[in-house]
């Protein structure tokens, strides 16, 4: 199956640290960021292609990552503009073809969540697209996800301090969220325009994991990153 990654945004929040490559492929314990995500992808069986959807820096990411990372072919969905999550999303499916489902990703989050844990759930409840969800101490930063017997129910807004539930950029999209996408406007935002509508519609699902969920949007957050990856290189073999 295949994987598509966002890693195309522009990294406003981390530029004062990252100034010279996409945010994506910032360096952390000496390697890009991106190499740990690859390097969890390529730990799930059915995933044998990632498709990174680049824009900004789009040649640093392709300088660090190259065509292959170990058992995984990578190849590259160029955005000639800012099209949004959304319209990456949609323009990375329309010039590849993926099959669904398919996993679909943040390129600037890590969630250790068991992806083939991931699919099953997916499957089990018949979701048109599930978000996988982690538990962080402070929500304010993300805005909270409500959740009913495995499916999404609701959004709260950015703010509201304290712990919760939030969107971990970890999705499997099927064959109803990959049409939609497909059909979607040039730009548009995958989180506020898609996925309240798909959840309005009771079409996502939410699976809920206490796995490790690290986000390097933010400088401090990014500094966190180097601490906790610095004995683990990502293996590529």
């Amino acid at each position: 199956m295949d994987a598509l990654i966002l890693a195309g945004g522009l990294g406003t929040r981390l530029a004062p640290v990252v100034a010279d490559r996409a945010k994506p492929v910032a360096e952390v314990a000496g390697h890009p960021f991106l190499a740990f995500v690859l390097d969890h992808l390529a730990r799930c069986e059915p995933v044998r292609r990632v498709i990174l959807c680049v824009g900004h820096k789009a040649d640093t990411v392709e300088a660090a990552l190259g065509a292959r990372f170990g058992p995984l072919s990578i190849a590259y969905s160029h955005e000639d503009e800012p099209l949004g999550t959304g319209g990456a999303l949609r323009h990375a499916i329309a010039r590849f073809r993926p099959a669904a489902p398919m996993l679909a990703m943040n390129g600037d989050t890590l969630f250790t969540l068991d992806l083939a844990r991931l699919l099953a759930f997916h499957r089990a409840h018949r979701a048109g697209a599930t978000m996988a969800l982690a538990r962080v101490p402070d929500a304010s930063r993300f805005g909270t996800v409500e959740v009913r017997a495995g499916r999404v129910t609701g959004f709260a807004e950015k703010g509201r301090a304290g712990p919760g539930w939030i969107n971990a950029g970890t999705y499997v999209l099927g064959r109803i969220a990959a049409e939609a996408l497909a059909a979607g406007p040039h730009a548009f935002s995958l989180e506020r325009d898609a996925l309240p509508a798909w959840c309005a519609d009771g079409l996502l699902a939410g699976l809920a994991s206490r796995a490790r969920f690290l986000d390097i949007g933010v400088p401090q957050d990014y500094a966190r990153a180097a601490a906790l990856f610095g004995r683990r290189p990502p293996q590529r073999a």
